[in-house]
């Protein structure tokens, strides 16, 4: 096993504190790792511009990794900018288990935000007849859906590219 492997494998009990059975590494999160010897430089991207859970998330890094013997430095990289694009199938799994249905594809998105098309499937019985409640859900980066079929209400990770 790599150095970098090794650091890697350290990072995956850092969860996401929005979705904490996701882990930064599931959610694409960490971008870069830099590695000195036992110093270390993390470079980190947020889910979106301004995002409240990077500071927490840098500070649980840093805890992770020190503890392991090394020197930490986070930094936080705004471009390219993070997309959904970069959540690992088995975090999508992991999403999908935990009651949040699983960004689609961007044009699919759009089907389901804008013009009201049901497709988004239902994280509980696994019907597409679903219908956005609102744009928002839980956090800026969801919307709130629920499902005619079952009556549940789930969030929708929404495509961000």
């Amino acid at each position: 096993m790599t150095e970098k492997q090794k650091i890697e494998q350290l990072l995956i009990p850092v969860s996401d504190p929005e979705i904490p059975v996701l882990s930064i590494m599931d959610m694409g999160i960490v971008r870069d790792i830099e590695i000195n010897g036992k110093d270390l430089l993390i470079k980190i991207t947020p889910t979106y511009s301004g995002c409240p859970a990077m500071d927490v998330i840098g500070i649980d890094i840093k805890i992770a990794l020190d503890q392991a013997g090394y020197k930490t430095k986070i930094k936080q990289v705004l471009a390219p900018a993070w997309t959904t694009d970069w959540i690992t199938a088995e975090g999508r799994r992991k999403m999908e288990e935990y009651g949040i249905a699983a960004p689609l594809e961007e044009t699919a998105d759009k089907m389901a935000l804008l013009d009201g098309k049901r497709i988004v499937k239902c994280t509980n019985c696994g019907s597409t007849n679903t219908k956005m409640v609102s744009q928002f859900g839980s956090t800026a980066c969801k919307a709130l859906f629920k499902c005619e079929d079952c009556l549940e209400p789930f969030d929708y990770f929404k495509c961000l590219k």
